[in-house]
């Protein structure tokens, strides 16, 4: 009994908007909704952008409306991107927490627009800073509770007493102003 006959709508929302509530009629099985089947629907929509959270549901009618939804995933036919929207919940007013829609947010986070931004700045300060971690370099860090530095040697070892006036390092002023 997790399969449902109740009309199904779905609206998918992305950076470049939403595409409204809109009924999944057409499945390419014969019957839609069964108890551990996978329908596959095609929803035209004006792209999107990158994806962030669905909202899905369905009207309560009909008998046996109750239904046990497991996942969605949208494949963007233009970029050729899966995005997954994990349920592992009834949308069923006599079952769990009785609501017949659920807003579900994206699950890859890789694919939301900020940290995909976040994921390309880390990969620039890395080749920029990727030489501090090569072979024979010795790495050095203020402490401004001691006001001494702390070192990293090449062959493991750490002096973390705070020498205040290490040959190798030196510390800069800097002003701020407002």
């Amino acid at each position: 009994n997790a399969g449902t006959e109740a009309d199904v709508y779905i609206s998918v929302y992305g950076e470049r908007g939403d595409t409204g509530s809109r009924q999944l009629l057409r499945s390419q099985k014969p019957k839609k909704f069964l108890k551990g089947q996978t329908d596959i629907f095609a929803v035209e929509a004006v792209h999107l952008g990158c994806l962030y959270k669905i909202v899905i549901g369905h009207n309560g009618l009909g008998s046996g409306n109750g239904w046990f939804l497991d996942k969605v995933v949208i494949k963007d036919p233009i970029t050729d991107l899966d995005y997954n929207f994990l349920c592992h919940r009834w949308l069923d007013q006599g079952q769990d927490d009785g609501n017949i829609a659920r807003e579900l947010p994206v699950t890859d986070a890789s694919m939301l627009p900020g940290r995909r931004e976040l994921e390309l700045k880390r990969k620039k300060t890395w080749a920029a800073e990727k030489w501090k971690f090569q072979k024979g370099i010795t790495l050095q860090f203020y402490n401004r509770l001691t006001r001494g530095f702390i070192c990293l040697y090449p062959d493991s070892r750490v002096d973390a007493l705070g020498d205040k006036k290490n040959k190798y390092g030196k510390v800069f002023p800097m002003w701020m102003y407002a």
